[in-house]
């Protein structure tokens, strides 16, 4: 029998934790911060379940996923609908016939790839989009980009549109229909009373001894010599001491606050997509459970993105070129020197993964470690 110790009890850890303890595993899960759940760990403020890391709603396409997860907590059926505001100008999203009625006046999915197509012309673009902002206009015309892509993509990325590789947005969500759902997976919801729940009950067991407010690498040494196996969760540059140097990563600053009122902007997410505001959106987070909680009390977060530096909290790698040259010698040299640990999750892998991705890359973990 192995022991185990799994560094950072997020979606990650705590998955492979709940699974390697029931084949029999003990494990030890050690965490940074003061509470367990990562980045998904919400809070009860005023009756309502405050995503305190940052906008959380569980969306996929896997059924399996969605029946793992569902063993863990209930789901609602929220469904996610943000909204855009560019100077007092509200929007739909994702960019559908209701953003393109609203923005030209246009009426049928026809008209409104007309317009897409003469604005399309209007800027010469040679060859395939060679950055953000040519993708951008590329897929939905000039208007949109200025309005509701520009502002806020340069914000979160802080870099202008033009110097951030295509990728970003080559996927962004355009329809021709009256439909706003942001996400067109079949499973998604909100789990009742939060995230936290969930990663408990994955905790929950006679096998898993969990401990908050510990630094795995301030006593590494220690550690190492205790476990047969370590589950590593956090930066795998900085589990290398940066060896190559520093991957990239954005980070957020997160505004909280109680206001005395039922509904202070009457949607769960609501983007400030101009340059000038400077945070990126406010997230009312009793709209995530349909105006749960105080009725005369709401809480709502301001986002700010800003440049991430050491001891910042890394939200977002910055998957370009470079930073994936880096992380493969970051990779080659785990594979060399670290064959006694696991990388696993959004940090570890530097990916950029969403919940029901971090999942399965924790079982996949789970089944490569254990043969099932």
């Amino acid at each position: 029998m192995s022991n185990y110790l799994i560094v950072g009890s997020g979606l990650f850890g705590a998955v492979f934790a709940h699974e390697a303890a029931k084949r029999g595993q003990h494990v030890t899960v050690i965490e940074k911060r003061d509470h367990i759940g990562g980045n998904i760990y919400t809070k009860e403020i005023e009756g309502i379940q405050v995503h305190m890391y940052g906008a959380h709603i569980f969306h996929t396409k896997m059924r399996k996923i969605w029946e793992y997860i569902n063993q863990f907590a209930e789901f609602n059926n929220y469904i996610n609908s943000p909204i855009a505001n560019y100077h007092g100008e509200i929007y739909n999203l994702p960019f559908n016939m209701n953003t393109f009625n609203k923005l030209w006046g246009v009426v049928t999915p026809e008209e409104a790839r007309n317009k897409i197509n003469s604005q399309k012309a209007s800027v010469k673009l040679d060859g395939d989009p060679q950055n953000l902002e040519e993708q951008a206009i590329s897929l939905v015309g000039l208007d949109v980009y200025e309005k509701l892509v520009k502002g806020y993509t340069e914000k979160q990325w802080g870099q202008p549109a033009n110097t951030l590789p295509s990728f970003i947005i080559r996927r962004l969500p355009v329809r021709l229909t009256y439909d706003n759902n942001y996400f067109n997976d079949p499973y998604q919801g909100i789990p009742v009373g939060g995230y936290t729940q969930i990663i408990s009950k994955l905790l929950n067991h006679p096998f898993i001894d969990v401990r908050t407010g510990v630094d795995y690498l301030k006593n590494r040494d220690e550690y190492d010599s205790c476990f047969d196996k370590i589950v590593y969760t956090g930066m795998i540059d900085e589990f290398f001491n940066y060896k190559f140097g520093e991957l990239e990563y954005r980070s957020l600053r997160f505004s909280t606050s109680v206001l005395d009122t039922d509904d202070f902007q009457g949607n769960a997410v609501v983007n400030y997509t101009d340059a000038e505001t400077p945070f990126t959106r406010i997230i009312e987070h009793k709209h995530f459970e349909f105006g749960k909680g105080n009725k005369n009390k709401t809480v709502i977060t301001r986002e700010y993105p800003h440049e991430w530096k050491r001891g910042d909290e890394p939200y977002y790698p910055i998957n370009n070129r470079s930073n994936k040259a880096l992380y493969t010698k970051y990779a080659e040299m785990a594979q060399k020197k670290a064959k006694n640990t696991i990388f696993g999750g959004r940090l570890g892998q530097y990916r950029y993964y969403n919940m029901d991705q971090t999942i399965m890359a924790a079982l996949n973990s789970v089944k490569k470690e254990f043969g099932e």
